[in-house]
C-alpha cells in the first residue's frame, strides 16, 4: 500500500517536470503529490487501515490537484464582472479546474497580425478588468501571449512575449501593481487550431490571462 501511495506520488511530481505541460497543468500535478502524501500521512496517524490509509492518500491527492488557489465570492464577483463586460465579444471567461478565472482573447479583439500594440476594443475588456483587479487585491495574474506557425521562432517567440507585456503595462498604466502581474510568451508551440487554415491561425494568435487568489 505505501509503495502504491509513493507511485502516485512521484508520479505527479515527475510529470510536473515535463516539459511539454503547461504551467496550470505543472501546477496542478504538484498539488497532487502533495496532497497524496498528506492524506497518507493524515490516514497512518489516525491510526487508519491499509485500506483507510489509501483511500485518504486519494481524497488527498484529488484536493491537491485543485487547492493551489480558493474560488472565493470575489472570484465570482470578478467572472460575472468579465462575462457582462465582454458579452457579444469572442472572449472566453472560465473557471479552471484549479480555481483561477481564465480570459481567452482572441485576436480579432486583442493584436493586429504581427504587433504588439493593443487594438482599439481590446481596452475597454482591460479597462474593466483592471478595475477588477483593483477590488481584488489579494490575487495574481499571468498573461500568456501565442502566436501561429506562421514565421520563424525567432519572431514568433518575442513576439508572443511583447503581447503579454504590452497588457500588463497597460493594466499597470491602470493603477495594477507590475509585481502582481507575471508574463510569458508560448510562440505557437500551444496551438489550439490547425495552422493550416486562415480560420485556425487567427484561433492561434491569442492572449490567455490567468487570475488567481492564492489560499491565506
Amino acid at each position: 500500500m505505501k509503495k502504491a501511495i509513493s507511485i502516485l506520488a512521484v508520479s505527479a511530481f515527475a510529470l510536473a517536470g515535463c516539459g511539454n505541460m503547461s504551467e496550470t497543468q505543472q501546477r496542478t500535478a504538484v498539488g497532487t503529490g502533495l496532497g497524496a502524501l498528506a492524506g497518507a500521512a493524515l490516514g497512518s496517524a489516525v491510526g487508519g487501515s491499509g485500506t483507510a490509509t489509501r483511500n485518504a492518500a486519494v481524497l488527498g491527492a484529488a484536493a491537491g490537484g485543485i487547492g493551489t488557489y480558493v474560488w472565493s465570492r470575489r472570484m465570482e464577483e470578478q467572472k460575472r464582472a468579465m462575462e457582462q463586460a465582454t458579452a457579444g465579444t469572442d472572449v472566453g471567461v472560465t473557471q479552471t479546474a484549479d480555481n483561477q478565472l481564465r480570459l481567452d482573447i482572441p485576436s480579432d479583439i486583442s493584436f493586429d497580425v504581427g504587433r504588439a500594440d493593443i487594438k482599439p476594443n481590446f481596452r475597454p475588456i482591460l479597462d474593466r478588468f483592471a478595475q477588477t483587479l483593483q477590488e481584488n487585491p489579494t490575487t495574481t495574474v499571468q498573461v500568456i501571449g501565442h502566436t501561429d506557425s506562421t514565421g520563424s521562432d525567432a519572431v514568433n517567440n518575442p513576439l508572443s512575449v511583447n503581447r503579454a507585456a504590452s497588457v500588463r503595462q497597460y493594466l499597470a498604466d491602470r493603477g495594477v501593481s507590475p509585481s502582481r502581474i507575471g508574463v510569458d510568451g508560448r510562440g505557437s508551440f500551444e496551438p489550439i487550431a490547425d495552422n493550416s487554415t486562415a480560420a485556425g491561425r487567427a484561433q492561434n494568435r491569442r492572449v490567455e490571462i490567468y487570475v488567481g487568489e492564492p489560499h491565506s
